[in-house]
């Protein structure tokens, strides 16, 4: 017989035992389609490396192989009894630089966490009561910084149950909703309030405005050398003298009519406010075509992106010839008697193309490298920059990004002075030049490029790794290369006009998945309403890289909100920081020309959860008027602090103003 004050702890033992006819279920039995991470794909009884499974030196000849950030959901019947695992960061991670952290979530109740794991750490023991539990979340974190060599492994991981089988499945399905009302059928200027050009330099500029047409354009005070086309609303010609101009720039139809102030900057510096655009590389990438580009055009007029404000139709890599190809459409010479670069048979007249879409309003992008090919293996820069630049100045281009690539055999070192070299060279050619080419500095935040860029000439530098370089991976690199690179760098220090941190492109609409198809991005609606509104918040580029010809009311919601692009385009150019972080509810603010604030209130977690901004965290006092950017309606006057229900993933964009 027991003694009385052993019972407690016998009841206990025999509690945790499995109850009888209980079955195990590994966790590599069931289907990891659903697990997404935020680079490659699970592995089975191995590492992401595809190697055995090793924490701390002890080899496991079971479980899963994942890599930060992961999350996999898990349907229960509520008669599941356990969840068994050894936890840790693989071995075959190698470099210190690896840190993950792992986390249960059950019925939104968070059952279990590991805390921070690294290289080396032994792995940690998982047994989580699941009795009850309906919904499980396997997460693997970053531990906040950085997915780099975040290699984590569920090890020996079982279920224990006693009724149906554990199923993965999809994370919560959400409607997308249109957000964004339609614009007024009267007339509305929409987009930048001020352009920078140099003297002497070809001038386009497009007055972006919706309502219906026709519609009738004139300007008030426009400066010498310029002229506007009153019927396309079109300002073209070149400007002789630096000088600062205000133009009264009005548009009319049959309903009404609009007026609102340009001022265009005859100086030394472009880009004063972050391009807008779309480039081909994320759904055409080696495909792209002389036939493609003048579609995007069209498109861009057609699906009237070009009256918010998208100017710049770029061509991404694959256009140049590729030494050594067997396929004529690719390969050939690479350049002429001159030495002048030559493009492929697929863009058989640059100079006629950059004219068609000069033709439309739009201005014309390019791309290559410092190096010697493109990243695709196409010819580029290297030694030839002082011809490109005169190609692309011949050709007609406005815009060159500008990718480091087949440099890195080139470069003596990683040093500062070898990264800032090919940079400060092609900037100083293009300065030389009588037509404007923007450049894009794309070398994925080497060497904190965002506290020389500007220096060495860009006026845009990339500040991560591409954003799409795995398409199942997007999800998680909007927040990684998005939140965590800006705010652990304070990135809203070094971006203002002339020179704009790049985090790449907007990857919504239809994508390449980069195994020969085009699908929807793997985003959710609630997922591309945060990318659009951190990048405003960011001040970043707005540059499309869906296929335009395929764009959807609903991507043309995100793209087209005329309120929201007025927090990118706002002329003070002060870009947006991180104001508060309560686990996964952050709150970012961006300071306006006018003096109001632009918030996002963001939930990175999976479960909806209430975001509030508090005036002593945004620098704001006494009663504020609350303006929701994607519904374009006042929510009222709140006083102290905003708060709002946020949904997984999702966002509350607003605009604070002082109550009068």
């Amino acid at each position: 017989m027991l003694a009385p004050r052993t019972l407690p702890l016998f009841l206990a033992a025999l509690a945790a035992l499995p109850a009888l006819g209980a079955e195990t279920v590994p966790l590599a039995s069931l289907d990891l389609a659903h697990m997404r991470q935020g680079w490659g794909r699970p592995q089975v009884n191995r590492s992401i490396r595809e190697t055995p499974l090793s924490v701390g030196g002890k080899r496991f000849a079971h479980g899963v192989g994942t890599h930060a950030a992961s999350v996999l959901w898990i349907e229960l019947d509520g008669k599941a009894e356990r969840f068994l695992a050894s936890a840790g960061l693989d071995d075959a991670a190698g470099s210190p630089a690896g840190s993950v952290d792992f986390t249960i979530i059950g019925d939104g109740r968070k059952l279990w966490q590991s805390g921070v794991m690294r290289q080396g750490d032994a792995a940690k023991e998982v047994d989580v009561d699941l009795r009850g539990v309906r919904t499980l979340l396997l997460m693997v974190g970053d531990a906040g910084d950085g997915i780099a060599y975040d290699h984590g492994d569920w090890c020996e991981a079982r279920f224990i149950v006693a009724g149906a089988r554990p199923a993965a499945i999809a994370a919560p399905r959400e409607d997308a909703v249109i957000l964004t009302p339609p614009p007024p059928r009267t007339p509305r200027i929409n987009g930048a309030r001020i352009f920078g050009v140099r003297p002497g330099s070809p001038f386009l500029f497009t007055i972006p405005a919706t309502g219906d047409r026709p519609m009738t354009f004139a300007a008030d005070n426009l400066p010498a050398g310029l002229a506007l086309d009153p019927a396309t609303g079109f300002i073209t010609g070149s400007l002789a003298r630096k000088g600062t101009y205000a133009v009264a720039c009005r548009a009319r139809n049959a309903l009404g009519a609009a007026e609102r102030t340009l001022t265009i900057v005859c100086g030394d510096t472009l880009a004063l406010t972050p391009h807008m655009g779309w480039n081909s590389w994320y759904v055409w990438e080696n495909h792209v075509t002389d036939t493609i580009m003048r579609d995007a055009a069209d498109a861009m007029v057609a699906s009237g992106m070009i009256n918010h404000g998208y100017m710049y139709v770029n061509i991404d890599d694959c256009w140049s010839v590729k030494p050594g190809s067997p396929d004529a459409a690719l390969g050939g010479e690479p350049r002429d008697a001159r030495g002048m670069i030559n493009s492929n048979a697929r863009f058989p007249d640059m100079k006629a193309l950059t004219d068609y879409i000069h033709s439309k309003g739009l201005k014309a992008g390019t791309y290559t490298s410092p190096g010697p090919l493109t990243c695709a293996g196409f010819a580029a820069a290297y030694q030839h920059e002082e011809l490109d630049v005169r190609r692309y100045v011949e050709w007609g281009f406005d815009f060159l990004k500008y990718d480091w690539c087949s440099y890195g055999g080139v470069a003596k070192d990683g040093g500062t002075a070898e990264l800032q070299k090919p940079y400060r060279l092609i900037s100083a050619i293009l300065a030389r030049q009588p037509r404007d080419i923007v450049l894009n500095l794309c070398q994925y935040g080497m060497g904190n490029v965002w506290e020389w860029g500007k220096e060495v000439g860009g006026q845009s530098w990339r500040t991560a790794g591409d954003l799409g370089g795995s398409f199942e991976g997007i999800g998680a690199a909007l927040f990684r290369d998005g939140f965590d690179v800006y705010a652990r760098n304070e990135l809203h220090k070094f971006g203002g006009p002339g020179g704009w941190n790049d985090p790449d492109y907007l990857l919504i609409g239809y994508l390449s998945n980069w195994r020969g198809q085009t699908v929807p991005t793997p985003l959710t609606p609630n997922e591309q309403y945060t990318h659009m509104s951190l990048w405003c918040i960011l001040a970043a580029p707005l540059i499309f890289s869906g296929d335009i010809t395929r764009a959807d009311a609903f991507t043309l919601n995100i793209l087209c909100n005329d309120e929201v692009i007025a927090v990118d385009q706002d002329p003070l150019g002060k870009p947006g920081r991180r104001a508060a972080k309560n686990d996964d509810a952050e709150v970012w603010v961006r300071e306006l020309e006018d003096g109001a604030r632009a918030v996002g209130l963001f939930n990175r977690g999976e479960f909806e959860t209430v975001v509030a901004a508090a005036w002593s965290d945004i620098g704001l006092e006494g009663p504020q008027v609350v303006r929701d950017l994607w519904r374009q309606k006042d929510l009222g006057r709140f006083t102290g602090k905003f708060s709002a229900p946020v949904p997984r993933h999702g966002v509350v964009f607003v605009k604070l103003a002082a109550a009068k």
